[in-house]
């Protein structure tokens, strides 16, 4: 059984940094190597939103444009962990941050996945409050 778990979050004064990771389990090392992951992030009363994505080759990245600039996506695929650096938070970028997971499409494929929809494993979300 697949389980995704963050964690990293906390309070953060704005302009500050945080890096959240994200551990993959119940996968061999072999498969999460193939494994594309999201992050996204729900601020209170509103739509969970896509941040970033890293495709499983590790170097096709997309971010979305509130973040590019100030957060990178990386993962490793020897500790099965995939990590979000996040530089020059904002008050408004309070929101419990989630982190999914799923298998590549086929090993062609370099399609982007920026929707909740997109992804099947998902971990209980790790709550980052920036305060000014």
């Amino acid at each position: 059984q697949v389980q995704v778990e963050e964690y990293g979050g906390g309070l953060v004064q704005a302009g500050g940094s945080l890096r959240l990771s994200c551990t993959v389990s119940g996968l061999t090392f072999a498969t999460f190597s193939t494994y594309d992951m999201g992050w996204f992030r729900q601020a209170p009363g509103k739509e969970r939103e896509f941040v970033a994505t890293i495709k499983w080759t590790g170097d096709n990245i997309y971010y979305a444009d509130a973040v590019k600039g100030r957060f990178t996506v990386s993962k490793d695929d020897s500790k099965r962990t995939g990590y979000l650096q996040m530089a020059s938070l904002i008050p408004d970028e309070t929101a419990v941050y989630y982190c999914a997971a799923r298998p590549r499409k086929t090993y062609f494929d370099r399609t982007y996945f920026l929707t909740e929809g997109d992804y099947n494993n998902w971990g209980q979300g790790t709550q980052v409050t920036v305060h000014s």
